[in-house]
């Protein structure tokens, strides 16, 4: 009896938390948007190429139809430009074991860099360690690279080096520093000792400088770089240790030969737009007041007609979420009494370019913007994190108490500073709250980012969060807060 009344306890329960969890936005809905904007027609959405436009011009059409209003001079569009770089074919990558040519896989044994310049380089392999020419530490100061392929860590040293900075980090950097020295092209590798190497991933975060355009740039997985290395006796483990526990260069010949071939197109600027669009709310002195929900739209684009990065949960899931907001709260107006503006933003790969640009022009004063909520890869994983909670903890507590209420998937983890989208907005002032999931990054920027991998319940449930908190603070229920950067 004691255990059929305990089974009974613990159905009610899941009963009374099912009732209660409010779903407004369901998966169904959600999955439809990251069907189309994975699909292979849109290349992986890269800001600049036709794939992005017409998934821009989906969302456009979604928001009008919606009988929402353009946000900037009649138009859901807002122009601008950023760098852009088309991978076209012929796209190859061979080593020669002795006479024997080996010719590798994309997207399995390499991929290009985003920023990846042209050329077709038959030559010696040089491994020269982390890359970096510094007074106190110079992996080309005993070396001749003139004319060779340089093998380097894609990452700096964890250890400190004088005058060693973050843009020195940068595969743009890196490459212009071996052409420098003379190498005709440049292959990245990640560190082997680390807890969990980084794949070849397709990014197109560059850094500053100027483009090398005749400088191909490769990003090789491990395994790759050890055959490479094979003829030199020594293994990467072995040289990055050797490296670290010195803090000393160790730059050499590997005896070895490599044939590289990239085809790429450059553009130093190429328009591209972000997506904006208002639902007025419907008190007339707070619809003078607005709640930004925004989301990037972009993902990292393809290399070839052979591969390309679908980005389900990075950040097809965080743009369908907005476009179902979209609905949800046009659909149910009541107690919206402030303005809610909702962007999906262009070129975030680039380094949150979209955003940035929307924070520096924004159309309304910054200090009518009560809040700005950003979405980004909240389709994979297991459980709800919202950042900034830190330095907007009064508008942190609204989202954890509504979860409480409903979902109940929401850890107390949460950080200062922004994060992601966020961040421009957070540093002009603006409160903000960035909805992500945790582990969720399995797939970041690697093919396999598809939407068989997403969790369409943590999807769904997230997303009902986000409309929940929206509608509590456009309903009037939050007074902006002085943010704690």
């Amino acid at each position: 009896m004691k255990k059929f009344i305990s089974i009974l306890l613990i159905f009610t329960i899941a009963e009374t938390y099912s009732q209660q969890k409010t779903v407004v936005i369901t998966a169904n809905d959600l999955i439809k948007h990251v069907n189309y904007l994975t699909s292979p027609e849109l290349k992986g959405r890269l800001s600049g190429s036709d794939g992005y436009n017409e998934a821009s011009n989906y969302a456009a059409n979604f928001f009008a139809d919606l009988k929402l209003k353009p946000l900037l001079n009649n138009s859901f569009f807002q122009h601008l430009k950023v760098e852009y770089n088309e991978i076209k074919e012929p796209l190859n990558l061979s080593i020669y074991n002795g006479d024997e040519l080996a010719e590798l896989d994309l997207g399995k044994d390499f991929v290009c860099r985003g920023f990846t310049g042209s050329g077709d380089v038959k030559s010696d392999v040089v491994f020269c360690g982390y890359g970096l020419s510094l007074p106190e530490y110079d992996d080309y100061l005993d070396v001749n690279v003139e004319g060779k392929i340089v093998l380097i860590f894609k990452q700096n040293p964890s250890w400190k080096i004088e005058g060693l900075t973050s843009e020195m980090s940068y595969p743009r950097y890196k490459t212009n520093l071996a052409v420098r020295h003379g190498a005709k092209a440049v292959l990245f590798v990640s560190k082997p000792n680390d807890i969990n190497p980084q794949e070849p991933i397709i990014s197109v975060l560059h850094g500053p400088g100027e483009q090398p355009i005749n400088t191909p740039q490769l990003h090789i997985d491990i395994p790759i770089a050890d055959r490479i290395l094979i003829g030199s006796g020594v293994n990467l483990k072995f040289l990055q240790t050797k490296i670290d526990s010195s803090k000393s260069p160790y730059s050499f010949d590997a005896n070895s030969l490599a044939k590289v071939s990239v085809n790429a197109e450059y553009h130093k600027e190429k328009e591209t737009q972000n997506v904006a669009a208002i639902l007025e709310g419907c008190d007339p002195i707070l619809k003078g007041e607005y709640v930004l929900v925004g989301a990037h739209l972009d993902h990292v684009g393809n290399q070839t007609n052979k591969l390309y990065a679908p980005g389900a949960n990075d950040n097809a899931s965080g743009s369908a979420a907005v476009l179902e907001l979209a609905r949800a709260l046009s659909t149910d107006k009541s107690n919206v009494k402030r303005s809610i503006v909702f962007i999906l933003f262009a070129s975030e790969e680039l380094g949150l370019v979209g955003s940035q640009f929307f924070a520096e022009n924004l159309s309304v004063p910054a200090e009518s913007i009560t809040t700005m909520i950003n979405l980004d890869c909240v389709g994979h994983g297991d459980s709800i994190q919202i950042g900034n909670g830190k330095s907007a903890p009064e508008l942190w507590k609204i989202a954890k108490s509504l979860d409480e209420l409903s979902a109940r998937r929401m850890v107390n983890n949460t950080w200062a500073g922004g994060g992601a989208d966020a961040t421009p907005f957070h540093s002009i002032g603006i409160p903000a709250l960035y909805f992500v999931t945790t582990n969720s990054y399995k797939y970041l920027h690697l093919p396999g980012d598809k939407v068989e991998t997403l969790n369409f319940e943590l999807l769904e449930d997230i997303s009902n969060l986000a409309f929940l908190t929206i509608k509590k603070i456009a309903g009037g229920e939050y007074v902006r807060e002085l943010i704690k950067q």
